[in-house]
């Protein structure tokens, strides 16, 4: 069966404009589909008799729907295109995307629009081209967080209703986030509803914002080019991240200070697990959370989970997190071995840092979930849980690597150990 869509971007005008060949493609359409606000805009645009598809969620229906419309094409013979409106870029995180990977042989042509950040950049002049476009559309926070800890000077945010500029200015307030002013565009393209405003994080977290919006995040306001250059006298104070957080910064268990993974051995141990390479880390024991925000602040593209038996656990990774600007660590409190890891994402890289006498069970959990190729580091503080290490990986088939021995001031010897699964 061939699929044939004309896929036509679109503002939020209530007059809009398209070029003439979509407008002869829609006077000439027999099925369209769309968004209920789509439909609102274009309905006086086409022709008597015309069919439409809403889109709404789930898609399934959606698509089961677009078939029944090509069978019937197929069955009259018909060479018919099903004629979609979307909004502004349809390949900018757009329906055609959905199409693309729902029906990779579907034959598209293309009429698009200006999407809403490209429109809320050409309302504010300003230059957008080193912009990095994050979506919370229907998505996590993941690569929001990513584009805080690598500080990219200027984001540009897609929102939806649970992901409001509000909720975004409290995530930005709530990890130290706040040198970034806010651009927010309301209704852009509708002449009697557009808004734009500036704002602080402060000023935003409790705003009243109307759907639909965006927003542009700009780390220098009114600077371009080489007035924005750190060290400049008017360049805004923006939060560091060591590599190798002191480790008096840390909140610690009990204010014991021993209770921390140092240094030292916490980069080197990073070194070993090669996090660079890998997708999904999980730390084991987490303890003051040491481990888990330096990975994620060394390698913001990782999705990091973390457990830990004591409840006390969940405070100590809130408070270092925060401190350390460190958002999207998933914090799992409870006995690991008890623990149902089937909701999170396999890991490709794992960390034990804690085992409570039980590191041959829970080496064994750990390689029933690991990804091919993906690793286990282990940090020895003695003899008898080097050899069990050793003899566990050696019964599950694993490849144990050669360790490094690092010995700290007065602190016992350390061995850090490694193995992959093949």
């Amino acid at each position: 069966m061939k699929h044939r869509f004309i896929i036509i971007g679109m503002d939020d005008s209530r007059s809009p404009f398209f070029p003439p060949e979509a407008l002869a493609q829609i006077r000439e359409g027999k099925v369209f589909s769309g968004g209920m606000r789509h439909k609102e805009i274009v309905g006086n645009l086409l022709p008597a008799g015309a069919e439409w598809i809403p889109i709404t969620v789930p898609l399934d229906r959606v698509f089961a729907r677009y078939e029944e419309i090509f069978a019937r094409f197929e069955e009259a013979a018909a060479d018919e295109p099903l004629i979609v409106f979307a909004s502004g870029d349809p390949l900018f995180f757009g329906f055609a995307n959905t199409i693309k990977r729902r029906l990779p042989e579907a034959d598209i042509l293309l009429y698009p629009a200006f999407n809403s950040l490209q429109t809320l950049a050409h309302r504010l002049v300003i230059p957008y081209d080193d912009m990095r476009t994050v979506s919370l559309t229907g998505r996590p926070w993941q690569e929001f967080d990513r584009a805080l800890i690598e500080h990219a000077p200027k984001i540009g945010v897609l929102t939806d209703r649970q992901h409001t500029p509000a909720t975004i200015a409290g995530r930005m307030l709530e990890y130290g986030y706040s040198h970034y002013q806010l651009y927010i565009g309301e209704h852009l393209g509708n002449p009697e509803k557009e808004r734009i405003r500036r704002m602080t994080p402060q000023e935003a977290v409790a705003g009243d914002f109307e759907h639909p919006n965006c927003l542009l995040l700009d780390s220098h306001p009114g600077q371009r080019s080489t007035d924005a250059m750190p060290g400049s006298a008017q360049a805004p104070e923006i939060p560091s991240h060591p590599f190798g957080i002191p480790d008096e910064q840390f909140a610690h268990l009990d204010g014991r200070a021993r209770m921390i993974t140092k240094a030292p051995i916490r980069l080197l141990t990073l070194q070993a697990l090669e996090l660079n390479r890998h997708r999904v880390f999980w730390d084991i024991g987490f303890c003051t959370g040491s481990v888990s925000i330096e990975a994620r602040l060394q390698f913001p593209h990782l999705t990091v989970i973390s457990f830990e038996i004591r409840p006390e656990g969940k405070e100590l990774m809130d408070t270092n997190s925060r401190r350390f600007g460190a958002p999207g660590i998933t914090t799992v409190i409870g006995d690991f071995l008890k623990t149902d890891t089937t909701p999170f994402a396999r890991p490709d890289a794992v960390f034990i840092g804690g085992h409570g006498g039980h590191l041959e069970e829970m080496t064994e959990k750990v390689k029933q979930v690991l990804q091919p190729g993906g690793c286990i580091v282990f940090n020895s503080v003695s003899a008898e849980s080097k050899e069990a290490f050793r003899r566990e990986i050696e019964r599950s088939g694993m490849v144990l690597h050669p360790s490094t021995r690092i010995a700290l001031n007065e602190y016992n010897p350390i061995e850090i150990m490694k193995a992959t699964l093949s």
